[in-house]
């Protein structure tokens, strides 16, 4: 297959969509006074650096902006240069020269225009990596988010628990001491049920002898009243009366009646009438 020509500048050269680094390159293998450290193989397929270290620090700096050896290999792996490995180097005896070849498929003595073909590697796996990355951080973001919303709810919430905790505290406190002053009245009235169960205490001998102290001196209370007068309407019914001592009957009771009021039958106070009431007939 014939491999169709670019398009030529007015100087010569190949004009096309390539790389700067091709191009350096290219020029830097086709130049004849840098042949003792890099120039084109005898098939002309590849090329070869000779002596790193005097590469790095004698023509890199000339087409590049570094002297660095390793990134200019990295640079030839991302166009997708490999490196050659002949049966000397490979193998455990060091080579005497420090020679190391490259190639490329469209990298090729004679055929610039075929640099076109040489594309930089886009890594698929970077950008699978990169979308994942995008989607996993817009996720992570959503996540922060909801977890600042919760963040602050709970908050929220802390404090609304906070002061209800404190409204509790102080409920408990009222509460306690309510209980302990209840407490309190509770001991000295269960001490006052105490003392009054006791017979031989003060309060309970002096209650006792003011007793009949009331009784004798007070003044009548309506209830006596009532059963004084109920005891009179039932001695009208069984015929018995109350009276005062009189000296015929202190005579004749002696020492046995020495004073309070005597229940007679009214037999023998009718008894008694007709007798008093004969003896002035009697005397007149």
């Amino acid at each position: 297959m014939q491999e169709s020509p670019g398009a030529v500048g007015v100087d010569g050269s190949y004009s096309s969509n390539v790389p700067a680094f091709l191009t350096k390159l290219w020029t830097l293998v086709e130049d004849p006074d840098t042949n003792h450290l890099i120039c084109w193989s005898a098939t002309g397929t590849s090329f070869h650096v000779f002596d790193q270290g005097r590469f790095a620090k004698e023509v890199l700096p000339k087409y590049f902006k570094h002297n660095n050896m390793a990134s200019f290999v990295r640079q030839l792996n991302m166009y997708g240069f490999r490196k050659v490995v002949n049966i000397e180097q490979s193998g455990l005896v060091k080579p005497e020269r420090d020679d190391t070849e490259f190639q490329h498929l469209y990298f090729l003595q004679g055929h610039e225009h075929m640099l076109e073909h040489i594309k930089r590697k886009v890594s698929i796996v970077k950008s699978e990596e990169t979308k994942v990355r995008q989607e996993d951080l817009s996720k992570l973001l959503y996540e922060v988010q909801l977890l600042r919303t919760q963040q602050d709810n709970m908050e929220f919430q802390m404090q609304d628990m906070k002061q209800q905790n404190e409204v509790l505290w102080r409920e408990v406190v009222s509460l306690r001491q309510n209980h302990t002053q209840q407490q309190k009245v509770m001991n000295k009235l269960i001490q006052y049920l105490f003392s009054q169960m006791q017979p031989n205490s003060p309060s309970n001998v002096s209650l006792k002898r003011k007793l009949p102290l009331m009784l004798d001196d007070g003044p009548p209370s309506p209830s006596a009243s009532k059963f004084s007068h109920a005891h009179q309407m039932e001695s009208m019914h069984e015929s018995f009366y109350i009276q005062s001592p009189s000296s015929d009957t202190a005579s004749c009771s002696g020492s046995v009646l020495t004073g309070g009021p005597i229940i007679s039958d009214v037999t023998d106070l009718s008894q008694t009438g007709m007798a008093l009431q004969m003896q002035p007939d009697e005397s007149r």
